[in-house]
């Protein structure tokens, strides 16, 4: 029987991008936890399934913490498979430019060639709002006309059990992979089989249901520099039913990994 082992802090990842929903005043250590991994992370921000209807002063300070560390930040926008109406986007896009971000994180994205547009329209918007990074969620691969975009796609938003089974049908190198409910002692696994699929970035996360993103990872405690820290709380968990980026960022537009995705949806579960 396997018990769980040490998490390696010097195995090969890929580019981190870590949806993060604790607050940051339920959750200050995790915070400065983020912003010790400095410009290694992309931190996905969501206040209240986005912006919120007004700006929060806690997470304007602490956001200001992790910009000033190198952490690279986007703004949570649920895309709703195209169903929201565009001005709710809008109005999501242009609230997260009050807030020191350096883009947006679509999430929800279609993948049918019909449904393109809000997509499109909410890609533009950020540009004009001055967000220029803009990564899509639709949480398996897409038709080409989101290719089309030039943004980096999420083409796995899925459980462990399900990414050992992907057979990464429609995906590119570079692409995201996000892959949560990984026991612990299998996270190193993880890390590794999403470099050998090609992923150009992603997360795998012990976490699961029903918030894979509550808290840190178990191996985001890892920090040089921060060994003087007490190790994050986790918190109570109910049993498991189960820029356009560049590649100098941390996120590249591009990753190849192995058909069918449970679409677990990331940030909007």
């Amino acid at each position: 029987m396997r018990g769980p082992s040490i998490v390696s802090p010097v195995v090969d990842r890929v580019p981190t991008l870590l949806p993060l929903r604790a607050h940051p005043l339920a959750r200050p250590h995790a915070w400065e936890i983020v912003a010790g991994h400095g410009a290694a992370f992309t931190v996905v921000v969501d206040v209240a399934r986005g912006p919120g209807s007004g700006r929060d002063p806690a997470y304007t300070a602490a956001l200001s913490r992790l910009a000033a560390a190198g952490v690279r930040l986007l703004g949570y926008v649920d895309v709703d498979l195209s169903t929201r109406p565009v001005d709710r986007i809008r109005a999501d896009v242009y609230r997260w430019a009050g807030y020191p971000v350096q883009g947006v994180f679509l999430d929800n994205v279609p993948v049918s060639p019909h449904s393109i547009g809000p997509v499109a329209i909410a890609a533009r918007l950020a540009q004009r709002a001055d967000l220029p990074d803009v990564v899509l969620n639709p949480g398996g691969p897409p038709d080409q006309t989101y290719r089309d975009l030039g943004l980096p796609i999420c083409v796995f938003d899925g459980s462990w059990r399900d990414y050992r089974r992907w057979n990464g049908a429609g995906a590119l190198p570079g692409d995201g992979h996000l892959v949560h409910a990984v026991p612990p002692w299998e996270l190193d696994e993880a890390a590794r089989l999403q470099v050998s699929r090609g992923a150009g970035f992603g997360i795998v996360t012990d976490l699961g249901a029903p918030d894979p993103y509550a808290d840190l990872p178990a191996w985001c405690g890892q920090v040089p520099g921060l060994a003087e820290l007490n190790p994050p709380t986790p918190l109570p968990r109910r049993p498991r039913p189960h820029r356009l980026i560049n590649a100098g960022s941390g996120l590249p537009g591009s990753a190849a990994a192995a058909g069918s995705v449970g679409r677990s949806r990331t940030t909007g579960s």
